[in-house]
């Protein structure tokens, strides 16, 4: 298993949830509230649980890790940036979920609300995912010696079952497909 491949790929199933978000701010005007924020739930379990918990959680605490012990620093460069934008990304997404499980039915402030908060986390995580792709990646897999990545690829296994469950892993890339299948692959509803 190659890791950054790994991480790689799961960058693409993150972008068409990013895309089906994109949809789902265009098309949640026309929508009831209740489905809207049903639908937004949806968004903020897969965000939370794949996006953060299970890719990030690997980057942060496997790769990451493994990057300061080969000399690049924690609090400067490209980690700290990377870091930084892993905090920017979970604050756009509380408030996500805290619109979701509003229980009264959303006013216009609470929409535009919306429209920042999930517009912001779309454009920063695109960002993001570029500089990981063509920044820091290509420096970790220069710096790294392939002992370290063999280990931190089966490091990765072990985390998506201990941390992010047996099953939990696939249960969120079934809500990618999803959510895609509804935002990106219908017409207009």
């Amino acid at each position: 298993m190659d890791p950054l491949q790994t991480l790689m790929d799961e960058h693409r199933v993150i972008e068409r949830v990013l895309d089906a978000l994109e949809q789902y701010l265009e098309r949640s005007p026309r929508a009831t509230v209740t489905d809207c924020q049903v639908e937004l739930l949806r968004f903020v379990d897969f965000i939370q649980n794949f996006a953060d918990k299970c890719h990030h959680g690997k980057e942060e605490d496997i790769l990451f890790a493994e990057m300061v012990k080969a000399g690049f620093p924690r609090e400067a460069g490209p980690l700290e940036v990377m870091l930084h934008e892993h905090d920017q990304g979970r604050a756009f997404v509380r408030e996500l979920k805290r619109l979701g499980a509003k229980k009264d039915p959303w006013t216009n402030p609470d929409r535009e609300e919306l429209s920042t908060a999930a517009s912001g986390y779309i454009d920063l995580l695109r960002q993001h995912i570029s500089k990981e792709d063509g920044v820091l990646y290509p420096m970790a897999e220069s710096k790294l010696s392939a002992d370290v990545m063999q280990s931190i690829g089966q490091r990765f296994r072990e985390f998506e079952q201990d941390e992010a469950g047996g099953g939990e892993h696939e249960r969120l890339r079934c809500l990618a497909d999803e959510l895609a299948g509804r935002y990106l692959n219908s017409t207009a509803r």
